[in-house]
């Protein structure tokens, strides 16, 4: 008759091992669960049912019903494309703005900001303090007929050659695409800045001493040392500010006229006034197709590794 010990029944070493070792490799998935629950929950949910309704045709009385109706991308894009247009140019130059006010502002909080550095950073991010359509408005005030910048341009006989040059109308700044490109610029110029700041912060200034030690121009460490290493910042801050100015609509309601509405405004106002949910749901698609695209080959023409 054969008895059982403690070392029979005991598990394995190797499969204890094994196990705790499975359980360890678990944690990551256990921990991405929330965030791709959230993801499948408001971001793929949604996408899928707008799908469905850009296919859909119908009316707000009988129904919409699902009929595979693909032209209606076709539609709406050959009727809406000189909005699509203009939000990329307003998008654009809002960007290219942003990066150059910017720049030298994240340089000089990275690199000559000294004790300061902590109060500049809190004039960056304090607009994020006040609503966004408050700061709107805010420029509306700004911008009007009786506001400091048209006084001023006015006094330095600059409407002008705005007008001339199309970014004002009849000598005034609202309702022009200077305003709403000013607006757009504004409201996300810290957007542009915070990367750039936390990209250049990383730049080992030993660095700029060995490429003065080599006798190099200012400017040639800018171009040679500076700007390359902090392309990461660019890449991002230009990301980061190009995809929702592109897709703004409260600076042009706000801040332009009807000849300035960009793209955002014309799905608002399918989705809201129109109540025209399938050419809304297919505008929405072409413009976020339409910003992959865009941003797909900017990371592939300028991207580093640390934004791919």
């Amino acid at each position: 008759m054969s008895t059982s010990t403690a070392t029979d029944r005991a598990p394995a070493p190797d499969s204890t091992y094994h196990t705790a070792a499975r359980r360890k490799r678990r944690v990551p998935y256990w921990l991405l669960l929330p965030g791709i629950l959230w993801l499948l929950v408001f971001f793929a949910a949604p996408l899928v049912y707008q799908a469905s309704t850009s296919v859909q045709t119908g009316s707000l009385e009988d129904g919409f019903r699902v009929t595979w109706h693909f032209a209606t991308y076709w539609d709406a894009l050959s009727e809406y494309y000189p909005q699509f247009l203009r939000s990329v140019a307003y998008g654009a130059t809002a960007t290219a703005l942003c990066l150059l006010l910017g720049y030298p502002l994240a340089y000089l909080i990275a690199f000559r900001a000294g004790r300061w550095r902590n109060l500049l950073m809190i004039l960056v991010i304090a607009p994020f303090f006040t609503s966004f359509l408050i700061r709107t408005l805010a420029w509306k005030t700004i911008l009007s007929d009786g506001g400091p910048v048209v006084s001023t341009l006015g006094s330095l006989h600059i409407l002008g050659l705005t007008d001339a040059l199309g970014v004002t109308e009849g000598h005034r700044v609202l309702a022009t695409p200077l305003a709403v490109v000013c607006g757009l610029t504004y409201n996300f110029l810290p957007f542009m800045i915070l990367p750039l700041y936390t990209s250049l912060e990383r730049v080992d200034g030993r660095l700029h001493e060995a490429a003065r030690d080599l006798y190099a121009r200012p400017l040639t460490v800018f171009r040679k040392v500076t700007f390359p290493l902090s392309m990461p910042g660019v890449v991002a801050g230009t990301l980061l500010t190009f995809i929702p100015a592109t897709g703004d609509y409260i600076n042009a309601e706000l801040l332009g006229s009807t000849d300035q509405k960009m793209i955002g405004n014309v799905i608002q106002s399918q989705f809201l006034r129109v109540l025209d949910y399938p050419t809304a749901a297919a505008l929405s698609f072409i413009l976020m197709a339409a910003i992959l695209a865009m941003v797909t080959v900017y990371i592939r023409k300028s991207g580093t590794e640390d934004v791919v």
